[in-house]
């Protein structure tokens, strides 16, 4: 089954295309990685279909709903770790879990048992009483992570939740997400990173608000091999080559449109 549905998005500040017809699918219990630069328009991918900002034409689609106009349904059904700051600095660890679980409403023997269980597994237990900006960047992103969590959504989406997050911490993030994806969530991230990439199920590699290319990570590299004919290439090496094509190919279109547009 879809969870997430990315049909031909396109989004425009000012002159910029950030979304320029971007299409892909998640399905259920998948771990999908959308790849890419910085400017790529991966952030605003997710937050198209977190339904935070509108679309200039073209549909998301959230398990099942579009996230623009389904209100309550849809946030129920969705967990969102942006990049930049989500959580109150001034409130404790212990604090920011429960503003977060009266937002969903839930009764407080639901909450007390989830925020055990996230408060272990994230490794968060004994910092209950640490104020969130008292965090190292890895605690802090696996506290946003818990508080995403706690209304145990269908579906979670992570800005680059491992940017500016030491070697262990994010290595124990991407334990977590196969942990929740093994249970059967659906998880969608963005990363800039390309080893990051081998670790997701498939991959979108994104370019100036375009699909460049999607698939198995480990089918895209046997693929660009046996292309390439030479020593086995990396998911970074494989991105580069992609992306260099785009461009020459931008270019050259660019040039034809200044020659045809020049006067005969």
């Amino acid at each position: 089954m879809t969870m997430v549905a990315a049909l031909a998005l396109v989004r425009r500040f000012g002159e910029t295309r950030a979304l320029d017809g971007l299409s892909f699918a998640v399905e259920r219990g998948e771990l999908f990685g959308l790849v890419g630069a910085d400017g790529a328009g991966k952030t605003t991918a997710i937050r198209a279909l977190a339904g935070l900002i509108a679309l200039d034409s073209g549909k998301a689609v959230v398990a099942g709903r579009d996230p623009a106009v389904g209100g309550a349904a849809v946030r129920e059904s969705l967990g969102l770790v942006p990049q930049q700051a989500s959580l109150y600095p001034d409130l404790s660890v212990a604090e920011n879990l429960r503003f977060f679980a009266r937002l969903f409403c839930l009764p407080k023997k639901v909450f007390r048992e989830r925020a055990e269980r996230l408060l272990g597994i994230t490794r968060l237990a004994p910092f209950a009483d640490r104020r969130a900006d008292a965090l190292s960047g890895g605690m802090y992103k696996k506290l946003a992570l818990a508080c995403a969590l706690l209304h145990r959504p269908e579906v979670l989406l992570l800005d680059e939740p491992t940017v500016g997050v030491d070697p262990v911490s994010r290595r124990e993030l991407w334990a977590l997400l196969h942990e929740f994806v093994n249970d059967g969530m659906t998880v969608l991230l963005s990363t800039p990173y390309m080893d990051e990439a081998e670790r997701c199920h498939r991959v979108a590699l994104v370019h100036q608000g375009r699909l460049l290319l999607a698939g198995e990570p480990h089918v895209l590299l046997e693929a660009f091999a046996r292309e390439r004919e030479g020593a086995p290439p990396t998911f970074e090496t494989l991105f580069l080559a992609r992306l260099e094509e785009a461009d020459q190919a931008d270019q050259a279109d660019q040039a034809d449109h200044k020659q045809k547009a020049r006067p005969s």
